[in-house]
């Protein structure tokens, strides 16, 4: 089979290459699909710089949607033929889900309504987003600020809390103001500022700070604006992005989080309902592009440029 993979740690275009390897094999605990969409995220060119470092060569691509072709050893509950979404066994095996098969180790069906293409944008935005809400406390009634709205985790948090009867304000651009808005977040701009605007807001009682931050940005400066925020209280901010500026300022970040939170019903035990919501088109994870699986270096470039606006997914099945 075809699947992009690095066989050394470095810069993501010089070690990355698109090259045939062996169809992997799902062993106890796992199911093999053919993949009909994988999720490309910055996350994958951390791996190729050493994050999580393990065995190589190694694959990219955590996020899959596909049809299960073979069934692992103790796996119940799923056939051949089925469609799933998941994420792949990025960890464990030398390739991941940007090849033509891939083997997963969490996977739930794609409910009637939901095309793969779609199911495949979901995983780790939804799965971060939750997970780091959840953290902050996700109850009903209380004011929540997502900074960098526009990104994928950031969008997915947006409707997880006013899904959960929070009350949302959001920072994004141009590109998702007007979209989020209609979810029923109130939406301000990023940047210097940030919470005098928030303060000044409307609908919000002018020094009442919010209860809980989430910052889903990429590091511009804003968490000393995101800490006043949230009344001077840095404990009610949480980065999964800023972790240098999170250390210096007293902020929870993604890594120093209680490791006993960290668990696979955490991180997973949502997706059934979000994606029959998706499915009935009350949940999504914008998605910015598709290509086929050749095309893998054009939607690295997008990716890397920091202006992908949405989810990047390679499509194996549309030019192989």
């Amino acid at each position: 089979m075809r699947a992009v993979r690095f066989h050394t740690y470095g810069e993501p275009a010089e070690v990355l290459r698109l090259e045939t390897a062996p169809v992997p094999e799902p062993g106890p605990g796992r199911v093999r699909v053919a993949v009909h969409a994988c999720g490309l995220a910055p996350a994958d060119w951390a791996l190729c710089r050493g994050l999580f470092a393990g065995d190589l060569p190694r694959g990219v691509g955590c996020d899959v949607a596909g049809i299960v072709e073979a069934v692992g050893e103790g796996v119940t509950g799923v056939a051949v033929g089925d469609r799933v979404f998941g994420t792949a066994d990025y960890a464990g095996r030398p390739s991941a889900g940007a090849a033509d098969r891939a083997v997963m180790d969490h996977w739930f069906a794609v409910p009637e309504g939901l095309d793969l293409v779609r199911a495949a944008a979901l995983p780790m935005a939804l799965s971060t987003a939750y997970w780091h809400l959840a953290r902050l406390g996700l109850d009903a009634g209380r004011t929540l600020l997502v900074n960098g709205a526009g990104t994928t985790i950031g969008f997915a948090a947006v409707q997880i809390a006013l899904h959960r009867g929070l009350r949302v304000i959001a920072t994004a651009g141009d590109t998702y103001a007007g979209r989020l808005k209609d979810l029923g977040a109130t939406v301000t701009a990023y940047g210097a500022g940030l919470a005098d605007r928030i303060a000044a807001l409307g609908d919000t009682p002018v020094g009442t700070p919010v209860d809980i931050v989430f910052d889903t940005a990429p590091p511009n400066g804003a968490l000393p604006e995101l800490v006043r925020a949230a009344g001077g209280d840095p404990r009610r901010v949480l980065t999964c992005s800023d972790l240098a500026a999170a250390a210096e300022l007293g902020v929870r970040d993604s890594f120093h989080e209680d490791p006993a939170a960290f668990t696979d019903e955490a991180r997973f035990g949502h997706f059934p309902e979000f994606a029959r919501l998706a499915a009935d088109g009350k949940f999504t994870v914008p998605v910015a592009g598709t290509f086929p699986l050749d095309q893998w270096r054009t939607a690295l470039e997008i990716s890397e440029s920091g202006h992908a606006r949405g989810k990047l997914l390679l499509l194996p099945g549309a030019d192989g």
